[in-house]
């Protein structure tokens, strides 16, 4: 049995989404977009709560939870599959797409399309220590990719609506 799971409805998790073989997909802004977009839906219509994030090239990390009688499984879940068909549908359509043919080879699979790799990997934030130093971790990854030298800095980070700055989503501080 894995130890990553959804146990507790009520609780904060940090999460990790990554893309299949690690794949640099989110190097192009309008791919970012794209993410923003649909982590937007399902706080305004899924009950999605976001408490720190941050869009990597090949993955992104959330601290979230739920609201309401949303289940947070089910909202990461549809967050994955309809993401997948929009990014597979963007790639396909986007004119400087120089791996296009490679990427939507990858993507395509048997059963459909396939963008994310298997599960979340959902950690509970079962005390503040533990909140505090995965929030830090999400916060520093841009600095630790030398992206930028300082977490406010990156744009696609909640780490500017920590330090009093507009970030691109609605963030509740934890």
């Amino acid at each position: 049995m894995s130890r990553y799971k959804f146990r507790n409805p009520i609780a904060s998790y940090f999460i990790t989404i990554s893309v299949q073989q690690w794949v640099d997909l989110f190097s192009r802004p309008v791919y970012r977009h794209i993410l923003l977009k649909n982590l937007r839906y399902c706080q305004n219509h899924k009950g999605l709560v976001i408490h720190a994030w941050v869009i990597m090239t090949n993955h992104l990390h959330l601290i979230v939870r739920s609201e309401g009688n949303h289940s947070l499984p089910l909202i990461m879940r549809d967050f994955k599959k309809h993401c997948s068909k929009e990014l597979y549908a963007e790639i396909a359509k986007h004119p400087k797409e120089s791996r296009r043919t490679w990427l939507l080879s990858l993507l395509k699979q048997e059963k459909g399309i396939r963008l994310w790799q298997f599960g979340n990997h959902p950690i509970e934030l079962f005390n503040t220590q533990v909140a505090q130093q995965k929030l830090n971790y999400l916060h520093l990854n841009p600095v630790k990719a030398e992206i930028v030298e300082h977490p406010e800095e990156y744009l696609y980070s909640s780490a500017r609506d920590y330090v009093g700055k507009p970030g691109l989503l609605e963030v509740e501080m934890i």
